[in-house]
Parts: structure tokens; C-alpha cells; sequence
């Protein structure tokens, strides 16, 4: 047996990317075990993945965790985090390791000097580089992501309408910068000739009510009504999927279905868009912006005041693809 520890603590985008190297890893390398460790809200995400035999979660302080981890006597740790407490973690288990490139060097250069030395690569082949001395190749069966029985929506719980078909559409992100500002969402969801699923959290509930509002029939607002897992299920049982650069992106990609995504102030040439995309996927930008991207991450406000990169989105772009 030779037992693996996998470190990726956050995010849920993050996490479902690797589930890749834990599928291959598991496949390829004879009597593997695989661990995770990740925080406790999102374990949830790896609990059922027949990969992974067991999920560590980082609720507790390093000095009760580390033994634990010790005491499992992994051969390796596959570090796909790379920040000070992995170092800690390595350090205090004391074996082999391999770590994850960030190319925090070269996204410095693109933010902030427009300079463009990334790879042209996706993360998840990236994060299939960390391990390449133990898998032979991608096995190009995409991202993983399994819905336990009990988190799986009954298609008859959503209005009568939406029965035989629906857009899922994902408003919520982590940072203001990543979304469209509400006045543009309603004005496509008012010209889209399909019934609309709009998923987020409870924080997106409110913004959700004042589109459905605005909007009418035809529209059903979802957001901070169902768990991540049940969230994953209406993005699985979707026709279509429209979403910013989130978790639910990744998780759309995961169940390979068509996805437009639609981009702010990060870019898709950080190496996180749809990985393996179906055909009629698209990816919706603003190019030719000096000031993007502004950050790797997301702000609360552009910081230029004029929000180009999402208030010059092309509206009748989106709402033909999603009409067609």
C-alpha cells in the first residue's frame, strides 16, 4: 500500500480542480490510499468521492491535528495549497512532498505590470505536473464531482414549468468585481425564452428576490435555499449553465455541461476557466481593457470607478447563446 496525503484547504472551485489528481493517482498507482485534508465546510465536497478514503478537516489546532496525520504514516504528501500552514504540515509530518507551482511570480507580472509570462496551461494540468513522477498521463476524464443520495433535488420540487427544462444561472462570487452588477442580470434574464434557476448563497438571497421582481414568470429563485450538494444537483440537471468565475462553474464542468461563463476582472488566462469544456460553451469578456486584470483575486468596487470590465459585457452575446 502506499498511502498519499493531499493538502487544498479551500476553496470549493479549488477543490473540485483537483479531484483529478486524487482520480488518477488512485487509478494508476497500484493499492494507493488517498487522504485530503481540507477545511471542515468543504468536506462535503470530497466525503463521497469513491477516490478518497478518508477526509481530514482542519477545525482543530495544528498541535491536536498533527498527530492524527502522523499517525496515518503517509509516504507522501501531494501539496496543492502551498502557503505557510501546508509548510507547517510538511514540516511536522516530515515526509516526501511535492508542491504546487503558484506562479505567484508571473500572475504579479500580469496584474500589475500587464506583462504576460503565464503558462498556457490549465490549473489542472498544473496540478497533474505536481504528481507526474507517479501517473503515467491524464486520463482526460475531466473533474469529479459525486452528490450524495440524500443532496439530490427531485426535479418535480421546482414549478411545474421548469419540469422540462431550466438555465441554471449562477449569480453570486466571492468579489464584487466577479458580477454582473443586478441592473445587467435582470435585463438578460428578461429576454431569455427558457425558465431560469438562479443559484448563490443566502448572502445572494435578497439580490435574487429584487430580480425575480423584476423579471416576473419564468424565473425561480433558489439562492441560500439548498446545501452546496443540492445547489450541484440543479447545476447537473440543467440544459445550460451561466455563471461568473465560481465554485459552481467548476462543478458545471464537472457534469460536462454547457457552460457560459462570464468574466470580470479576473481572466480566463489564469488557468481557471471551464476545464475541458463541451462544445457550445462560451467564455464572455471584455478584451482590450488596460486595466484588466486588476487583481488574481476580486475587489469589493472597481478601483478604477467605471466597472468596465462587467458593465461593458455584451448583453445580446449571452442571450443569443442562451437562446439558441
Amino acid at each position: 500500500m502506499v498511502k498519499f496525503l493531499i493538502i487544498r484547504f479551500s476553496s470549493i472551485g479549488d477543490i473540485v480542480l483537483t479531484t483529478p489528481v486524487v482520480r488518477n493517482l488512485k487509478k494508476q498507482i497500484e493499492n494507493a490510499e488517498i487522504h485530503y485534508l481540507t477545511k471542515k465546510q468543504y468536506a462535503g465536497i470530497l466525503e463521497t468521492n469513491p477516490y478518497v478514503d478518508k477526509v481530514h478537516v482542519l477545525d482543530e489546532s495544528f498541535s491536536e491535528l498533527i498527530p492524527k496525520l502522523r499517525a496515518e504514516y503517509y509516504h507522501y504528501v501531494i501539496d496543492l495549497h502551498k502557503n505557510l500552514r501546508t509548510l507547517r504540515v510538511k514540516r511536522a509530518l516530515r515526509n516526501t512532498s511535492f508542491s504546487f507551482n503558484k506562479i505567484n511570480w508571473e500572475k504579479w507580472l500580469m496584474v500589475n505590470l500587464k506583462i504576460n509570462k503565464l503558462p498556457n496551461l490549465h490549473i489542472v494540468d498544473r496540478y497533474l505536473d505536481t504528481v507526474k513522477v507517479f501517473i503515467e498521463e491524464n486520463d482526460l476524464k475531466g473533474l469529479d464531482y459525486f452528490i450524495p443520495q440524500k443532496d439530490e433535488v427531485d426535479i418535480t420540487s421546482l414549478p411545474e414549468n421548469f419540469h422540462t427544462g431550466y438555465i441554471a444561472f449562477a449569480i453570486g462570487a466571492q468579489h464584487a468585481t466577479k458580477k454582473l452588477p443586478n441592473e445587467k442580470i435582470i435585463s438578460i434574464c428578461k429576454k431569455i425564452n427558457k425558465p431560469i434557476v438562479l443559484l448563490g448563497d443566502k448572502n445572494d438571497l435578497n439580490i435574487a428576490e429584487n430580480i425575480v421582481g423584476a423579471v416576473g414568470n419564468n424565473i425561480h429563485n433558489a439562492c441560500g435555499k439548498y446545501n452546496l450538494n443540492q445547489s450541484a444537483s440543479i447545476v447537473k440537471q440543467a440544459k445550460l449553465v451561466i455563471t461568473h468565475d465560481t465554485g459552481l462553474m467548476h462543478i458545471a464542468a464537472a457534469f460536462k455541461k454547457k457552460i457560459i461563463s462570464v468574466w470580470g476582472n479576473t481572466i480566463p488566462e489564469f488557468g481557471m476557466y471551464p476545464y475541458l469544456s463541451v462544445e457550445g460553451s462560451e467564455i464572455i469578456e471584455v478584451k482590450g481593457l488596460k486595466c484588466r486584470p486588476c487583481t488574481k483575486i476580486g475587489f469589493s468596487k472597481c478601483p478604477k470607478k467605471h466597472f468596465k470590465c462587467m458593465d461593458d459585457i455584451d448583453e445580446e452575446k449571452i442571450i443569443k447563446l442562451l437562446n439558441g
